[in-house]
Order: C-alpha cells, then sequence, then structure tokens
C-alpha cells in the first residue's frame, strides 16, 4: 500500500461546496418528499454552527454527558511488541455509550430540538449509533425509533437491550442482507412517511448533502483534541493517523484537522472480510466503483448491472457497500491512504491488544489496530503513530468468543 503524503489541494473547510459536492461526490439524491426537509436541515444547521449559544450548549453536553475530552494513550506494550514507532491510542472508546457515535447523536437532537422535532429515527449497524441515539432522546425528552437489521440485531443483542432500556423501540428489519444497508433503507421509508415532524438522526458522514459535511464536524472535536495531546506529548505532530472506515465518521473526523498537513500521514481501514471476492467483504476502494446510493454519489460496491453487491465483515458497522463523500474526494485526491484488514487479522489483533494493553477494543476499530501495527513495525522508533480508538468492545466479546469456538 502506499501511503499518500499529499496536501490537500482545496482548503477543507471550503467542502463541500454549496450544492454539496465534494468534487465529483456527494450531493442530494432523494425523493422530492425529503428536499423541503433537507433544505430546513441545511438552512438550522448553517445558523447553530454560527450560535454562540448553541455551540455553548454543545460544548456542555460534550463534556458532562458524553465525557470529553477523550485520552491519548500511550500503547506501551504493543510498541515494545512491534519494535518501531511510538503507538498512541484515541480513546473515543471511553466515551459514554462507548464509542465515538455520541459525539454526532449530541449535536443532532440538539438541532431537532431546535427545529422543533420531538420524534427522532436512526439507523444502525454495530448498535452504537443506536444506543447514543437513544441515550440522548431519553436525556432530552424525545421519541426514539432504531433500525436494526435482523442480522444485526443478532450479533448485537446485547445493544439491542441497552436501547430499548433507554425507551428506544428497535425495529428489526428483514428485508436484504438484513443488514446496515437494509436498516438505512426503512429508515429513509419512516422519514418519507413523517418528515413534519420526525428529524433523522443519520449515524455517518454519508447520505445527502448536509449529512456528511455535519457528521463530519460534529465529529471534529476528536481530532482538534488529538492535535493539541500530541503536540503536549511530543512536541510536535504524529507521522501517521490511522482510523477504521465504514462510512468513515470518526476517521474523516480525526483526520481533518491534520489534511493541511502533508507530513502526517492519513490512512483509512476498509473491512477486508474474507479477502477481495464478490460478497465476502466491504473494501469499496478495493472492488467499488462510482454510483449513488441512500442519498449520495460514492464508491459502491456493485454489480456490472447497478446493483448493490452482497458485503461480509466481522465487524456489523463496517459492513455497509458505501462509502462516505469525502473519504472518495481525498482518495482522488491522494490526500488520504487506504487499506482493508481482514477478519482473521482483526480477530488476532483483538486478542493481541485486549491481552497486551488491558484494553478490548471494538471490531470496527481493530480494523484499525490491524494496518496500526503493520505500519509501527515498518517506521523507525523515533517516529509516532496515533490509532483512533473509535468505540470499545464490550458490544463483541459474546460474538468473538462463539468465533473462537469458545463456550460462554
Amino acid at each position: 500500500m502506499s501511503v499518500a503524503t499529499k496536501p490537500a489541494s482545496v482548503p477543507p473547510a471550503q467542502l463541500p461546496d454549496s450544492s454539496g459536492h465534494f468534487g465529483p461526490y456527494g450531493g442530494v439524491f432523494v425523493p422530492e418528499t425529503l428536499m423541503t426537509a433537507l433544505a430546513e436541515l441545511t438552512a438550522a444547521y448553517e445558523q447553530a454552527r454560527q450560535d454562540p449559544e448553541y455551540l455553548r450548549e454543545l460544548r456542555h453536553h460534550l463534556k458532562e454527558f458524553a465525557g470529553r475530552p477523550t485520552e491519548l494513550y500511550f500503547a506501551g506494550r504493543l510498541t515494545q511488541h512491534c519494535g518501531g514507532a511510538k503507538i498512541y491510542f484515541k480513546r473515543e472508546d471511553l466515551l459514554h455509550t462507548g464509542a465515538h457515535k455520541i459525539n454526532n447523536a449530541i449535536g443532532q437532537a440538539l438541532l431537532a430540538r431546535r427545529m422543533g422535532k420531538q420524534r427522532i429515527i436512526a439507523e444502525t449497524g454495530a448498535g452504537q449509533h443506536g444506543v447514543a441515539t437513544a441515550a440522548v432522546c431519553a436525556k432530552f425528552g424525545l421519541e426514539c425509533v432504531v433500525y436494526m437489521g435482523a442480522v444485526d440485531m443478532e450479533r448485537q443483542a446485547l445493544n439491542v437491550f441497552r436501547m430499548r432500556l433507554m425507551g428506544a423501540k428497535v425495529v428489526g428489519v428483514e428485508a436484504g442482507q438484513k443488514t446496515l444497508k437494509d436498516a438505512v433503507n426503512e429508515a429513509m421509508r419512516d422519514w418519507v412517511t413523517n418528515v413534519r415532524g420526525t428529524h433523522y438522526i443519520l449515524g455517518s458522514a454519508l447520505g445527502a448533502h448536509p449529512y456528511p459535511m455535519m457528521v463530519r464536524d460534529f465529529h471534529r472535536v476528536i481530532g482538534q483534541e488529538l492535535r493539541g495531546q500530541i503536540l503536549e506529548r511530543e512536541g510536535r505532530l504524529p507521522d501517521e493517523i490511522v482510523a477504521c472506515v465504514g462510512g468513515g465518521s470518526n476517521a474523516i473526523g480525526c483526520f481533518f484537522e491534520f489534511l493541511s498537513d502533508p507530513g502526517v500521514r492519513l490512512i483509512g481501514v476498509e473491512a477486508g472480510g474474507h479477502g477481495i471476492r464478490r460478497g465476502e467483504h466491504a473494501a469499496r476502494f478495493e472492488g467499488g466503483k462510482l454510483g449513488v446510493l441512500q442519498g449520495c454519489k460514492t464508491y459502491i460496491l456493485q454489480n456490472p448491472d447497478g446493483q448493490i453487491e452482497l458485503t461480509h465483515s466481522v465487524s456489523a458497522g463496517l459492513d455497509y457497500a458505501a462509502i462516505g463523500p469525502e473519504h472518495a474526494y481525498y482518495r482522488d485526491q491522494g490526500r488520504i491512504a487506504y487499506a482493508y484488514a481482514t477478519d482473521d487479522e482483526v480477530l488476532e489483533a483483538f486478542q493481541l491488544c485486549s491481552r497486551l494493553e488491558g484494553i478490548i477494543p471494538a471490531l470496527e476499530s481493530t480494523h484499525a489496530l490491524v494496518e496500526g501495527l503493520k505500519r509501527a513495525k515498518q517506521l523507525g522508533r523515533d517516529q509516532v503513530l496515533v490509532i483512533n480508538l473509535s468505540g470499545r468492545g464490550d458490544k463483541d466479546v459474546n460474538q468473538v468468543a462463539k468465533l473462537l469456538g469458545v463456550r460462554l
């Protein structure tokens, strides 16, 4: 894998353009019935992001409710194990509800209240976005409906219970592969039907404008904190930053503050599944092509007839056929490089991190860990590598035990 080191050719703050495009990617591809809702959301967000009171309230809840700032942790034993670069974890796994998803959920819930919307819908794969949405709806007294594929409900049963415990209605989706793509479809059908009083808290940097921009902005706090923390610890910026990429929210939030620093190499890691064979993975840049899915134009796994390919990943949160449009843009620009990790590699790294650091990472985050460990071995001991640990693995322990043949 070649690692991109080019600076951003367009200042990141200027993207997307007014129509929601990142170069040829992004845009708005939705039914006419949603155009008014998206225009309302865009206007509300543009006003809110410039409103000191909204920003103050957002910062307050991120600190008091979510638990920001998160720590920058030196993974000493993994560093010793690899024998190369210093390895740091950005500890998003320490946040309330267990992952970075709470950043966006709080921001959008505050927007929904601002727009007078009392009913919230969401989709979820691994369940972490659903749990975060259920938590903020409970906190703010909002009705909450979460759509989740039946396959994902089975492998993430703990998170289903957590959502219901906090008052959310979890609706199982039996269509298609019964995974994340199908949950998004059902959430969008609900939104079309109930658009007047409902806000859709989309969980990743995907979908129609303004969602990719908005979700990115709510997660920029990850990179903002990281920049200050690494300068304090090392007196300089890191050589490389690695993050997993499903839709791409944790990665773009972590990377954004470093896009104009060509000396910082940025690597996104997709789901390699059982290997790069049709229907066996979710690595969009390895087997995908340009298309439109669920609101935006981006790289999609699809067959020659344009039908969406089957996908697979050991991690429910990365098991999705499309990637965020901003990621597609920066990949074309040569600013962000992309790799993939297979299920077998992920299971091995999951156990290694748990054993050496006492930290059980989410299966999604472990994809970044796989590539990060490879890169650390190739770098010198005077170099610094940061892995964004986007979530914790409590939710995955039962699944991993089953895969390893351990009976609980």
